[in-house]
């Protein structure tokens, strides 16, 4: 049934016109919450209400406004609640990095470029919505969805726009503006997986070996997701960013449990991970620091100087 047929229904009108206003309400609160976290941080810092307030908030409510008339036009039946996270998660963040900047940190420009960053990721996200209009289009190419986002996870080691920073070479930077590039090949990834497992659902379903109370998919089945994440893996640790490959880990084994039904792949995922974390702690120094941060945060302040500032936090 098209998009046309189900709108021509008077419940599904109702239904329809019912969640994009819950949406509106709750980005106007999205707004609120953004927006007086930037005064109280001028007000506090300042003792008064900056000059250009009503042009600050009339740009943000703007933006929100303009998203919100995209969702309404393009994507009628999205979830409602969406939208006003990311917003009231990134308004909060600009207030927060305003008041870092306020403090006379060395880059007192850190707001005013995280929202070029948020004007650019509104464009790319518009450009998306409007250009994508069925998302199920992209199953067809996992590979290239995989190598795209490798590309992407490389990034940082090209000599003059990587960076490397607290030992993690993570970043790139092109003049005064810097990001994670890994940011945008999570996403890449997650949808090579998905793509990948939803065109082999059944035979990871279904064939496979028996060993014991566990029933292993084919190799050939597994093979080419085994030889993604494995890549994807190895990018990971040689730029030393642990964190991002236990999320990883979690999530490969998170989606082959939802593909394919099997609680065998959390119990084979939860002996592997226990497997690494030993392996890791044993031979790689920084996991045994961040351990020992975790166990014992105040015996070190220097080290371990963001755990002890979160617990104050």
């Amino acid at each position: 049934m098209s998009s046309s047929e189900q709108s021509a229904r008077p419940g599904t009108i109702v239904v329809h016109s019912k969640r994009r206003w819950v949406e509106f309400f709750l980005l106007i609160v999205a707004w609120g919450v953004g927006y007086s976290g930037y005064l109280l941080t001028e007000i506090n810092m300042n003792g008064a209400v900056p000059a250009n307030w009503k042009v600050v908030g009339g740009v943000w409510l703007g933006l929100i406004m303009v998203c919100h008339i995209v969702v309404r036009i393009f994507l009628p039946y999205a979830d409602p609640m969406i939208l006003p996270i990311v917003f009231t998660l990134n308004g909060l963040g600009l207030a927060m990095i305003h008041r870092i900047d306020m403090a006379g940190h060395p880059n007192p420009d850190r707001m005013t470029n995280q929202a070029i960053w948020t004007l650019g990721g509104i464009i790319l996200w518009a450009v998306i919505v409007v250009w994508l209009k069925d998302h199920r289009k992209l199953q067809r190419f996992p590979y290239i969805l995989f190598l795209a986002g490798l590309v992407l996870m490389l990034m940082p080691l090209l000599p003059g726009i990587g960076r490397e920073i607290n030992g993690a070479r993570l970043w790139i930077g092109v003049g005064p503006f810097s990001f994670q590039p890994a940011e945008l090949a999570k996403v890449l990834l997650v949808m090579a997986f998905a793509s990948y497992l939803v065109d082999k659902r059944d035979v990871l379903s279904l064939a496979g070996h028996k060993i014991g109370p566990l029933t292993l998919p084919r190799a050939r089945d597994l093979g080419p997701l085994a030889v993604m994440w494995g890549a994807a893996m190895a990018v990971i640790v040689w730029q030393n960013d642990l964190g991002t490959a236990l999320l990883f880990f979690g999530l490969l084994v998170a989606m082959l449990y939802i593909a394919t039904e099997r609680v065998g792949w959390v119990v084979v995922g939860t002996l592997s991970f226990a497997v690494l974390a030993v392996v890791a702690y044993k031979m790689v120094g920084h996991v045994a620091v961040r351990v020992s941060g975790w166990l014992h945060p105040f015996d070190n302040f220097s080290e371990n100087f963001q755990i002890i500032m979160a617990q104050y936090g």
